[in-house]
């Protein structure tokens, strides 16, 4: 089972902000089995989301080879629960970013009204015991963000499109001839 939270990117533009969008399903197991008679999309499983869209608007400077990790949710509120055929709009803005990490605000909308609030802290391992270490297969990762069409809505500042990196496309021709 794959553990995506947000189904597609709507909006990228590297080193600013993303906005993707998370359709919640009844026939997501989560959504139905979480809390027996409260059928909503957990706001854990939001956050998550959000933590995702971030942590891909942080990875995508060093075209994800900084390996990136969630360090911190400072705070997070949310107004209302998610119900099954709700689509919720994620948006996440870079605040700042330096070498050691990065902080991201970001909003949830339903139908046009808030949703939450969240503010994340993001950290680049780079500890030598993480050197070897790789958190995701890097043809896997390439095709999970295909499939979330970040290289078809991301954009540079200057509006020029964000390619697929060199290494992640010799990730993918290895894989292929692998398999």
């Amino acid at each position: 089972m794959r553990w995506f939270w947000v189904d597609r990117f709507t909006e990228f533009v590297s080193g600013e902000r993303a906005k993707g969008i998370k359709a919640v399903s009844l026939s997501e197991e989560v959504v139905d089995e979480y809390a027996p008679g409260r059928t909503c999309l957990p706001a854990s499983l939001i956050i998550e989301g959000m933590a995702q869209l971030g942590g891909l608007l942080v990875g995508q400077l060093s075209d994800f080879t900084d390996r990136i990790v969630l360090a911190k949710i400072t705070s997070a509120e949310f107004q209302m629960d998610a119900y099954p055929g709700d689509v919720l709009h994620f948006e996440v803005v870079l605040q700042n970013q330096d070498g050691i990490g990065a902080m991201v605000n970001g909003t949830t909308t339903i139908d046009g009204k808030p949703h939450g609030t969240i503010n994340l802290m993001f950290a680049r391992l780079e500890d030598e015991r993480f050197t070897d270490v790789e958190l995701f297969e890097p043809a896997e990762f390439c095709r999970m963000i295909r499939l979330m069409r970040l290289f078809e809505v991301g954009v540079n500042p200057d509006g020029t499109p964000i390619k697929v990196p060199e290494h992640m496309i010799e990730a993918e021709k290895r894989w292929f001839v692998k398999n």
